[in-house]
């Protein structure tokens, strides 16, 4: 992907809030496909964000976001599995919901900047996102689609990791603004 692609994700990268509220906007019905939830190891950047010991599990959540059906993001979230006991045991109880149903209905829930990355195209997380999003779609995952947001959401000391990966059909849309509506 060409620094034109990412020029027009730009905004889908940056926007602040819930991602999930945004792709709603975009058309009727907007789903969560839930591909995993399930213990495994701790990969080394979701260490690095967590701050967390080189050994350690972490619960790993992993959906499609899909607006009237078209598959539009890729998602992961992680998170020390001390916290399932903790600040973040209601993620085990989710399903089929948006994470952002959790991360901003409560005051004490805090989120990092916003960390733009570009997926190496051999990587892991690249390789195992084709294969997940194969099985789920029926449709190879486009070869553009390799730009990620980072964050970190805090919650009374316990951190859960989240990252976003966009397909370039969001490049022709705008995430426009979350402000509420004023009530007449």
């Amino acid at each position: 992907m060409g620094i034109a692609s990412r020029a027009g994700l730009r905004d889908w990268l940056r926007a602040p809030g819930s991602l999930s509220r945004r792709l709603a906007r975009l058309g009727q019905r907007f789903e969560v496909q839930v591909l995993s939830q399930r213990i495994a190891p701790l990969r080394q950047l979701e260490r690095r964000a967590l701050g967390l010991p080189r050994r350690g599990l972490s619960l790993v959540r992993e959906v499609i976001l899909r607006v009237d059906g078209r598959p539009l993001v890729w998602a992961r979230s992680a998170l020390h599995q001390s916290a399932l006991a903790g600040p973040w045991r209601a993620l085990k109880g989710l399903g089929h919901r948006p994470l952002a149903d959790l991360l901003y209905h409560d005051k004490r829930v805090s989120r990092s900047e916003l960390q733009p990355r570009r997926l190496s195209r051999c990587g892991h997380t690249r390789r195992h996102m084709q294969r997940q999003w194969l099985q789920a779609t029926g449709l190879e995952a486009s070869a553009q689609m390799l730009w990620s947001r980072n964050s970190v959401f805090r919650r009374c000391g316990a951190e859960l990791r989240v990252m976003e990966l966009f397909t370039p059909e969001l490049e022709r849309h705008r995430p426009g603004n979350l402000r509420r509506r004023r009530q007449r």
